[in-house]
């Protein structure tokens, strides 16, 4: 019980929330009209909100709250579709209900055969075109160490849920302080929403081992088979233990750190001596904007 209480926070400590009250007028409720004007007016205070209700001693409260994240940040990972990247070709294939492109001559034979039938020719036996993009690999690095507040734990949810979304069966999601521990392998995805759950449990721990991490990244990445490796460091970056990550970090096909904007500095120089990318975020929706921007 003791070890219990320690891990989740009380009603109490909720109301020191200004936006709690609103959301949660009563002992196991949650009031999503509420919380939707909240995500429209304020969305990082929303989904920073979320991550704390989500860690709610208040049982019922809890499972509400985490059944409303994996839906919302899965949602939000969802939303808007950056520039592809990479070289992609256009290729035939059987329609189907998402496909935009029909390839009117490939289905020629298709319609005419339900024309003389008078039906509606059937989606799989139209033909469609479409882009093919490189496959890609991603493994994200959760920096666990030190507090995981419930900003952290939102940015670290929704960056969870871009992988994903963008490479479904081809993402692993590392959480790391003084060790790794492997939240979802490269070879065996958990669905999204049990990932997200797990995300939102996390709780501080240990030293800061970026090399540690960068590592068990590579080990994940170098068995496939993907044209396109990425990881994805969402971190400050600071080595409080272990060894010099750099040397590491040079080896990696594409590394991209995600470090908060305030204390950006060990990142910078992790990213300047490495040849990785850098993006400074400010909250969870800053990180699902940089995401987008790296991934898609």
């Amino acid at each position: 019980m003791k070890d219990e209480r320690r891990r989740t926070i009380s009603r109490r400590d909720l109301q020191r929330n200004e936006n709690f009250g609103e959301v949660s007028p009563e002992l196991g409720e949650l009031d999503a009209a509420a919380f939707d004007e909240l995500m429209e007016e304020a969305p990082d205070e929303g989904l920073e909100l979320l991550s704390q209700m989500a860690q709610a001693t208040d049982r019922d409260l809890s499972a509400l709250a985490r059944r409303l994240a994996g839906r919302l940040v899965l949602d939000l990972a969802r939303t808007g579709r950056a520039r592809q990247r990479g070289v992609g070709r256009l290729v035939r294939g059987p329609a189907n209900e998402s496909s935009s492109d029909l390839d009117i001559d490939g289905s020629l034979d298709a319609l005419v055969t339900a024309r003389a039938e008078r039906r509606a020719p059937a989606v799989d036996e139209l033909q469609a075109t479409h882009w093919t993009q490189p496959l890609t690999a991603i493994c994200l690095l959760i920096d666990r160490s030190g507090s995981m507040n419930g900003e952290r734990l939102a940015s670290a949810a929704l960056a969870a849920a871009v992988c994903a979304w963008r490479a479904p069966e081809h993402f692993a999601v590392l959480a790391f302080g003084d060790r790794v521990v492997e939240m979802t392998s490269l070879e065996g995805p958990k669905t999204s929403e049990k990932l997200v759950a797990e995300i939102l449990a996390l709780r501080g721990h240990g030293t800061t081992d970026v090399a540690l991490a960068l590592e068990a990244a590579r080990r994940q990445l170098e068995t496939s088979r993907a044209t396109r490796r990425l990881t994805i460091l969402l971190s400050d970056a600071e080595v409080t233990t272990g060894a010099d990550p750099v040397p590491i970090a040079r080896g990696l096909d594409e590394l991209v750190i995600l470090a908060p904007a305030d204390e950006p500095e060990h990142a910078r120089a992790l990213a300047a001596a490495s040849g990785a990318r850098l993006a400074e975020v400010g909250g969870p929706m800053s990180v699902l904007d940089s995401l987008r921007r790296v991934v898609q």
